[in-house]
């Protein structure tokens, strides 16, 4: 159902049954899929291509223009993923040639006020919590967790299963299934109450933390406790994910903990 006070270009491409609601406005070059709801205000500009059962709540905008000094009016994309919810007054610019396009995956929630920039991927079953401001090129892994007004630098990576408290400042990369607090950004543990909500069972935790322990623990360097991790302890998916995501960072990982030990 289209309000008719909404506008629509008669170039979108709009699935039967998608509810628009008025006063929001829908360019030309979008694509909305089945079942999604586009509130008051709402602002989809070109390139937006919209999953199905997606909630923009009124003032989002996506697909904006990148705030990118050297973009060029070159063609680029914004997708969002299947029941995705974007919050009111959330930000999503569309890519730049350097990637060609902004990705948020299916099932996330971007809450309000928050801000994804050109180029970001973010994966599935994320939560950007509200005033979260994250630049370009930002990396985020399945199932983590931003929490409220943190800031990401540019071309950072977050893991996979992460959780980054509220108020961070993120400028190293976050590897997968760990908790970050405090300033300068830290390891506080791994994120065990997220893997058990996700069904991973207390061997599966217990081995990723045994993991963390070589890096963050033994005062070893990043190539030392890469190197003895792949000799001392048994291959798993989350051990290879792990020393896969630190052997890859160019930015450098966060620091370790600066005291009490590890926390859980």
């Amino acid at each position: 159902m289209i309000q008719p006070l909404a506008y629509i270009h008669p170039e979108a491409k709009i699935a039967q049954n998608v509810v628009i609601e008025p006063f929001a406005i829908i360019h030309k070059d979008v694509e909305i899929a089945e079942g999604s709801w586009i509130g008051s205000h709402a602002v989809i500009n070109e390139g937006a291509r919209i999953g199905r059962n997606c909630k923009i709540y009124p003032g989002a905008v996506i697909s904006s223009t990148p705030q990118d000094l050297k973009f060029n009016n070159e063609y680029t994309r914004t997708y969002i993923g299947d029941n995705t919810t974007i919050r009111e007054y959330a930000t999503i610019s569309r890519g730049t040639e350097e990637h060609w396009k902004t990705e948020i995956g299916s099932n996330c929630l971007i809450m309000a006020y928050a801000h994804v920039a050109h180029d970001c991927r973010i994966g599935n079953h994320c939560i950007i919590t509200n005033n979260v401001q994250m630049a370009g090129h930002v990396h985020m892994g399945n199932w983590a967790i931003i929490g409220g007004s943190s800031s990401v630098l540019q071309f950072t990576r977050i893991g996979a299963h992460v959780m980054i408290s509220g108020g961070s400042l993120v400028r190293k990369d976050v590897p997968p299934f760990t908790k970050a607090a405090r300033e300068p950004l830290s390891y506080t543990g791994i994120n065990s109450i997220g893997l058990r909500r996700r069904g991973y069972e207390n061997d599966k935790i217990n081995q990723i933390q045994e993991i963390y322990r070589y890096i963050y623990m033994r005062g070893l360097n990043n190539a030392d406790a890469l190197t003895q991790i792949e000799l001392e302890l048994p291959p798993s998916d989350e051990r290879d994910e792990i020393v896969n995501f630190i052997r890859s960072s160019e930015r450098g990982i966060m620091k370790g903990p600066t005291s009490h030990g590890e926390r859980e």
